[in-house]
């Protein structure tokens, strides 16, 4: 406007346009998605989760990282090489006041954030990580209880059938929850005392177990009478296989039986720990605890 205004005349007018456009944001018309163009953002992603799946990830983690990433599309509705790190902190900082989120929660968002830029830069169509100036958020380190030797003996003796009595026992042998409820009866090799586990990532592991809990095993076994396949049953018929919410809610009640608090089937992997004090190398008890791979992960099709 500078040909056709004076100084005094364009002062004035730079001055009403701050005003009017104090509460706006202007931004290059290519720079913001439509609804064709929001497309090319849900390719990157699509694209990510499946180099996440050939890693190994679980379905669950993978249907995390889609559903956290894709929130932060919907509030930043830009093109993801046009994301700066200014706008991700602004994306936090709202999702923590509007979900009133605490610190943990927003520091997991922050990870799956940096994995996916960090992965876009890795393959080449961002020139630079947005989320790499922006520090990781301090949380606080709780302290988790552990199940002691004697709680572990009492609530033991609070099993008023063969079949929690075996479960219990596979539990402190450091199969996961998830594990038992997807073992099979073949899964199972008394002779060698160990059984086959599909962990976490699709991945197969060793779990060893002792004299004790082959004996309580093979009597649960022998006490069945019906036809399915899996390792443990509900204990009604038709007897079908025992899910996680069926364990987590029978340890629960036995816990309440033996007045131990706050019992669910991971305490029973902290167990683990406390063979370190017990003098077992550290490497064994990682071994123990599925943290090193024994198998090969399987194979997975997208």
């Amino acid at each position: 406007m500078e040909p056709y205004l004076n100084e005094i005349q364009l002062e004035k007018l730079n001055g009403h346009l701050e005003i009017i456009l104090n509460d706006f944001e202007v931004f290059k018309k290519d720079n913001i998605l439509s609804n064709d163009k929001s497309k090319e953002n849900q390719v990157f992603l699509v694209s990510f989760l499946s180099a996440k799946q050939i890693e190994g990830c679980s379905e669950k983690t993978i249907e995390y990282y889609g559903n956290t990433i894709f929130k932060m599309f919907e509030s930043i509705n830009l093109k993801i090489e046009n994301i700066t790190t200014d706008d991700l902190r602004k994306y936090l900082a709202e999702y923590k006041n509007q979900s009133n989120a605490s610190k943990s929660t927003i520091d997991n968002v922050l990870r799956v954030l940096s994995s996916f830029f960090s992965w876009l830069e890795d393959e080449g169509y961002i020139l630079k990580n947005p989320v790499r100036r922006i520090h990781r958020i301090k949380t606080k380190m709780v302290v988790k209880e552990v199940l002691s030797d004697e709680n572990f003996e009492v609530l033991r003796d609070k099993c008023d059938n063969i079949r929690d009595l075996a479960m219990v026992e596979l539990l402190a042998s450091t199969v996961r929850v998830g594990e038992l409820v997807n073992l099979n009866i073949d899964d199972v090799l008394f002779s060698e005392m160990e059984c086959v586990v599909l962990g976490k990532g699709d991945s197969e592991r060793i779990v060893y177990f002792d004299a004790k809990t082959k004996i309580h095993l093979q009597k649960y076994l022998e006490s069945r009478n019906d036809n399915n396949s899996a390792r443990f049953v509900s204990l009604r018929k038709p007897h079908d296989r025992l899910g996680i919410p069926g364990v987590e809610k029978r340890m629960r009640k036995l816990g309440h039986e033996a007045k131990i608090k706050k019992i669910h089937p991971y305490k029973f992997r902290r167990m683990a720990t406390n063979t370190i004090d017990k003098g077992m190398p550290i490497e064994q008890v990682q071994r123990l605890l599925g943290m090193c791979r024994l198998i090969q992960p399987c194979n997975m099709p997208w």
